[in-house]
């Protein structure tokens, strides 16, 4: 126990979260603070601040916190040497699905199946604008598919 790092109220104020969402998510385990004042007073660390952070960028995204708990919990099976995932991996929404981003690589966080869907969408997406669009806009088009396809290959 000590009274270093950061007070609830000074970690409200950093991240935009209430005392009852603090409070809750440290019942559930999603969160919990590095460590408790002598008082019981709990108390949060740097990597703490960054995965409620991550977390609120999650939920206010869309995804349930049940979600990102399930997901934390099969990121840790999958990667047994990412202990805290919130902190340690480039986590993204897209709708109700988290997306990691690790090592030159996208997976769904709950399957681990490598996702590839969104480049697929956009290319039918800009193929179907395509024949919308004046000739010079098309020249515009032709131009971006290398980049394109170098992203792809990467």
């Amino acid at each position: 126990m000590n009274d270093t790092g950061y007070s609830c109220q000074q970690v409200m104020r950093i991240t935009g979260l209430t005392r009852r969402q603090l409070s809750y998510w440290r019942k559930t385990g999603l969160v919990v603070p590095q460590d408790n004042t002598r008082g019981g007073h709990a108390r949060y660390s740097f990597a703490d601040l960054l995965a409620l952070k991550t977390a609120r960028k999650l939920i206010d995204a869309g995804v349930s916190v049940q979600r990102i708990r399930r997901s934390i919990t099969s990121l840790t099976g999958f990667l047994p040497s990412c202990n805290a995932p919130l902190t340690e991996l480039s986590l993204v929404a897209t709708g109700d699905v988290i997306l990691v981003l690790h090592r030159e690589a996208a997976f769904e966080a709950l399957s681990g199946q490598e996702w590839i869907y969104p480049v697929a969408e956009l290319e039918r997406e800009a193929a179907s604008i395509r024949g919308e669009m004046a000739p010079e806009q098309n020249d515009l088009f032709e131009q971006s598919l290398p980049a394109r396809q170098e992203a792809v290959q990467q």
